[in-house]
């Protein structure tokens, strides 16, 4: 698999090339975003619980809003859900503008969790549909990019956030980002593809979605085959090191500041922030090509660059730990993450060949859902233990060693 292979796939694949962009233009207003809200909390709390509880409305509701998610996806068409949770997203992000004072602070969190419920319904439609608008030799190199892609716009919306912010304003930020999934939109509509999940399918009601037979259905269809129970698991493991989420921010702010002519605390603190960001992005990158060029479709080296994948992620932040400048530290953070984002994709690849169409989009959510817990779990610890006084780098090297226990039940997972 060649950079050429990627361009070749796009320029020739109409409907790939309009989902591609529609993620490009989307995730790079979402970390835009993600840097001026983190940098508003700590600017106005000064509290890594109050971070942590940000992040955590992004991602705990999708872990209740998995199951219902799956059934729509598996009902309706995946397009048109897509195209509706851009359209809320784009209004909701757009109503962060009235946060202004401390007090308003509950309408944030609250403008939050609604921007996760879309979410959950936006992401297990997104990669369902790989299968059906590319080939089975297409699915690896669509993937690979899917996951390059969300690094690339981590990396450079991070880093383009932190000065976006502190140049033209947070008002400006929220702006963008509304307006980029009003453009996410306009382009997954304008795809064409077959739907064959929901052909022949009577209308999905709102009572339909108080039916649990069809999340019974997908967990009896999921135990009957080991291999992808354990496979549905592994970006679970890979959200043990979610503690990232307050680590960075707290770096960025107290440790790792970026101190330019006429910036104040604030401004390098943010800068630090999203310095630190656009590392993991750019270790993702890495990563994303790691777990599909190296592996491709053999399910062989699927497994082993997960689990080379997890010991990375291990070494990456426990070296992070002990980093004395931010240049180390941004290498550590390149690790790690090209670990982690070596996982993501080689598991999804894996999820995809060995998931039936009428179950993927209950089968990624499932998967998604469990990721979303264990994110949510270590970063609210996270923030809990920094707020009591625990240092920082001590959670960094604590969430490293935290990688033992995905790292164990993957090796367990090959006697499988």
């Amino acid at each position: 698999m060649t950079v050429a292979s990627y361009w070749h796939l796009l320029r020739r694949n109409r409907n790939l090339r309009l989902l591609w962009t529609a993620q490009v233009v989307s995730e790079m207003g979402d970390w835009f975003y993600s840097v001026a809200i983190f940098s508003f909390l700590l600017e106005l709390t000064g509290s890594a619980q109050m971070v942590a509880l940000a992040f955590l409305m992004q991602v705990l509701p999708q872990v209740f809003m998995a199951p219902t998610a799956g059934v729509i996806n598996d009902r309706i068409s995946r397009r048109k859900v897509m195209i509706f949770a851009d359209c809320a997203r784009a209004g909701i992000v757009l109503s962060m503008l009235l946060v202004r004072t401390r007090g308003m602070l509950p309408l944030l969190y609250l403008l939050l969790l609604l921007e996760s419920v879309c979410w959950s319904l936006f992401e297990p439609g997104s990669r369902a549909v790989i299968p059906n608008i590319t080939e089975e030799d297409e699915i690896p190199i669509a993937n690979a990019l899917s996951s390059a892609t969300w690094s690339f716009n981590f990396a450079l919306g991070a880093g383009l956030g932190g000065l976006v912010l502190v140049t033209f304003g947070r008002e400006t930020v929220f702006i963008v980002d509304s307006l980029s999934f009003v453009a996410s939109a306009l382009l997954i509509r304008a795809m064409k593809f077959a739907e064959p999940h929901a052909d022949d399918l009577p209308p999905l009601r709102a009572r339909d979605l108080m039916d649990f037979s069809p999340i019974a259905e997908g967990i009896r269809y999921v135990r009957r085959d080991p291999k992808l129970l354990a496979t549905i698991f592994v970006k679970g493991g890979v959200g043990l090191a979610g503690a990232n989420w307050v680590i960075l921010p707290v770096l960025g702010e107290r440790v790792f500041r970026v101190h330019w002519q006429g910036l104040s605390a604030t401004q390098a603190g943010a800068l630090g922030m999203s310095t630190l960001f656009a590392s993991r992005g750019i270790g993702a990158i890495l990563g994303s090509f790691l777990g599909g060029n190296v592996a491709g479709t053999n399910r062989a080296r699927l497994r082993w660059t997960i689990l080379a994948g997890f010991g990375m992620i291990g070494a990456g932040y426990v070296a992070l730990g002990v980093a004395g400048s931010l240049l180390m530290a941004v290498l550590t953070l390149v690790v790690a993450h090209a670990g982690g984002s070596a996982c993501w994709t080689a598991s999804t690849t894996l999820m995809q060949r060995q998931t039936e169409d009428r179950f993927r989009g209950r089968v990624f959510s499932a998967e998604f859902a469990f990721s979303m817990l264990t994110l949510s779990i270590s970063s609210f610890a996270a923030g809990r233990v920094v707020d009591r006084g625990i240092d920082v780098r001590t959670v960094a090297v604590a969430t490293g060693l935290a990688m033992l226990l995905p790292i164990g039940a993957w090796l367990d997972h090959f006697r499988i």
